[in-house]
């Protein structure tokens, strides 16, 4: 049950796997440098800064002509202590752009944030440590994200008609798309209304399994995206949705061998994976609000500004959304005012007559 359950301990164990895995191409000054994160850092998140050290590493192989028989491991912290702030800014620009046809690639400004990060880490560490005497990362500057104030969420409206789209199908379907929606509509209203009364997010509705729902007590015990365990609860439209979901196409489903405790499953007996989570939303989203690109993230959005309209609470909706630092929940507060700013403008006309 939640994060002592079959399918979390498979995931971190294959998360370790891929991470050992990745280490071993890892040049020593690298793998130092993520030894020292793993009592701090998530292992999802190791993994994603080792596959960016190594592209790092395999960059410097490609580009520098005096490196074309290394392999990633052959890298040395005397290698790197050599390279100049250039050096580094010119691998900005190769993620930016690489117009190679072999490496054809295209990356935002936020992405090459991301990808600098762990580089930029790895060359602190050796600093700090005495292994190299200058850290080019020093004079390089990281792109300048402008921080997104407009939260992209669903109004009642457009949640009613996305819901609609679900449980009785669109004209826009098919007969063979209407007759596939039915054989999962029950599940997939379940989804919805979950996701969209709790805030969960997709790997949370991903890791549920059947024993992690309390249809008693209305709650539902998550695995936070930090490892952490939590319990929400919720109203009498999940408890319906899910309880004629596990009273009918749940107990149709024949589940492949070792996958018997997922709550949610696909027709062919397996979990729900995160992208078919993502992928249900978007079909249903693209039929009924085509004008917006709706997301999982976006039905988290849509339920957080929901609550925080609701009850002015913010910490309540930090801690309901899972959200550590209350900063990130501080966009709910800036999406309600921004709500209010647009109130404003038909609140005074002049024009009127005064009240009597």
């Amino acid at each position: 049950m939640g994060k002592d359950s079959e399918f979390y301990k498979d995931k971190k164990k294959q998360q370790l796997v891929t991470l050992r895995g990745l280490m071993k191409e890892l040049p020593p000054c690298a793998v130092d440098y993520i030894h020292s994160k793993e009592l701090t850092t998530q292992t999802s998140t190791l993994v994603s800064y080792s596959y960016d050290l190594l592209t790092f590493f395999r960059y410097l192989k490609e580009s520098n002509p005096s490196c074309r028989k290394f392999t990633p491991k052959d890298f040395t912290c005397e290698f790197i202590s050599n390279l100049q702030p250039e050096d580094i800014l010119e691998y900005q620009r190769y993620l930016e752009l690489n117009l190679d046809e072999a490496d054809y690639h295209e990356e935002g400004k936020k992405a090459i944030a991301r990808k600098m990060a762990p580089l930029r880490g790895m060359f602190l560490y050796h600093f700090q440590h005495k292994n190299i005497k200058e850290n080019p990362m020093i004079l390089v500057p990281l792109p300048r994200l402008k921080k997104d104030k407009n939260i992209v969420r669903l109004s009642n409206y457009e949640v009613r008609a996305i819901m609609d789209a679900v449980e009785n199908g669109t004209e826009q379907m098919s007969k063979r798309q209407k007759a596939f929606a039915e054989k999962t509509r029950k599940r997939d209203v379940a989804i919805l209304t979950l996701m969209l009364g709790t805030g969960i997010r997709v790997s949370e509705c991903n890791g549920l399994d059947l024993d992690d729902v309390d249809l008693t007590v209305n709650t539902i015990t998550i695995v936070r995206k930090g490892g952490g365990q939590d319990v929400l609860y919720f109203g009498d439209d999940i408890h319906d949705a899910i309880a004629d979901y596990i009273d009918s196409e749940r107990k149709l489903i024949h589940p492949v061998e070792g996958q018997e405790k997922a709550l949610f499953y696909s027709l062919q007996g397996k979990r729900m994976s995160v992208d078919a989570i993502e992928n249900l939303v978007k079909k249903y989203a693209q039929i009924a609000v085509p004008t917006k690109h709706i997301t999982p993230h976006k039905l988290r959005s849509t339920y957080g500004t929901a609550l925080y309209r609701e009850t002015g609470d913010i910490r309540l909706v930090a801690d309901v959304l899972g959200h550590e630092n209350i900063n990130t929940t501080i966009d709910y507060y800036a999406a309600i005012e921004d709500e209010h700013k647009r109130e404003a403008a038909n609140a005074v006309n002049f024009n009127r007559p005064d009240p009597s």
